[in-house]
């Protein structure tokens, strides 16, 4: 082979080389930037997106709380709390009520505290806002 067609092969595999390469970084910050752009939202856009963010359950935290408190006082409210709020309820008082005492737990997401009496593990009040104390009509 001549000298001239081994360095002019050479010189053509660098340069197709490089221009996939360039190519590829090209394409990876397209990608970031459209990344970057769509994380810049407003604080209003992302509440409302996380309110209309359906989870495992497939239902949004409004419709979970609906749901409570259409079988609020029903068996397998309890278990339906705990399947909805797992890990995100805060005891926040006892008071009594239900068949001996209820627990006042309250869910910082989405402010609402939720009277949950555990003889009957039954879900018996439900109310916005951070409640210490239901009325004695609403838990017995």
């Amino acid at each position: 082979m001549n000298l001239k067609t081994i360095v002019t092969t050479a010189a053509l595999t660098g340069l197709v080389t490089i221009g996939a390469s360039l190519s590829a970084i090209n394409l990876q910050s397209n990608q970031a930037v459209a990344k970057e752009t769509n994380g810049m939202m407003t604080e209003t856009q992302r509440s409302a997106q996380a309110e209309a963010m359906k989870d495992v359950t497939g239902l949004t935290p409004g419709q979970k709380i609906a749901m409570l408190t259409k079988h609020k006082g029903m068996f397998g409210s309890g278990d339906e709390l705990r399947r909805y709020f797992f890990g995100d309820l805060e005891p926040i008082a006892v008071q009594p009520g239900g068949a001996g005492m209820v627990v006042n737990l309250y869910n910082k997401a989405n402010n609402t505290t939720f009277a949950y009496c555990a003889t009957y593990d039954v879900v018996v009040a439900v109310k916005q806002g951070k409640i210490t104390a239901f009325a004695p009509s609403e838990v017995k």
